[in-house]
């Protein structure tokens, strides 16, 4: 691992059962609920697993959008889906064995003079998406609102 970058801590606070209260290091963000799918928890929040997904395609997203339009991308001009395949490893502990992440992009997107570089590139600039890629099996695909696939990682 190279030199430290820089640090967050995030808290986090067990309410009851296992809803969990996370508080970010951000004064603007807003706590998020966690919470456990039954016979555990009572699912008014996302799961940990849920997060990781959402993390991921988020990250991803902000990749693309920043490559393409800097500071200042248009609006609803993205939409993107994380998909988790949940396994069972060798002693039978549940695991997350992939993610595909699906990027679907409007035609001021496709449009942009810096999409053609863009969508090979702005894989490599997410944080998340490269760590989890370290453990986990990813896809990628970025394709249009037509259902067109304009990228796929490789």
């Amino acid at each position: 691992m190279s030199e430290e970058e820089g640090r967050f801590t995030i808290h986090l606070q067990q309410q009851e059962g296992f809803l969990i209260n996370v508080a970010f290091d951000w004064k603007r963000a807003p706590d998020v609920l966690m919470d456990e799918p039954p016979p555990l928890g009572e699912q008014q929040g996302p799961n940990a697993s849920r997060m990781l997904a959402a993390a991921a395609a988020n990250c991803l997203s902000a990749s693309l959008l920043y490559c393409v339009f800097k500071e200042e991308p248009p609006e609803n001009c993205l939409r993107a889906e994380a998909t988790c395949v949940m396994v069972r490893n060798a002693r039978k502990r549940l695991r997350i064995g992939a993610m595909e992440i699906r990027l679907i992009v409007s035609d001021v997107v496709t449009q942009s003079a810096r999409f053609a570089r863009c969508k090979d590139l702005f894989e490599d600039f997410c944080v998340v998406s490269a760590s989890i890629r370290q453990g986990i099996p990813m896809q990628v695909t970025v394709e249009d609102e037509a259902g067109q696939i304009l990228h796929t990682s490789s």
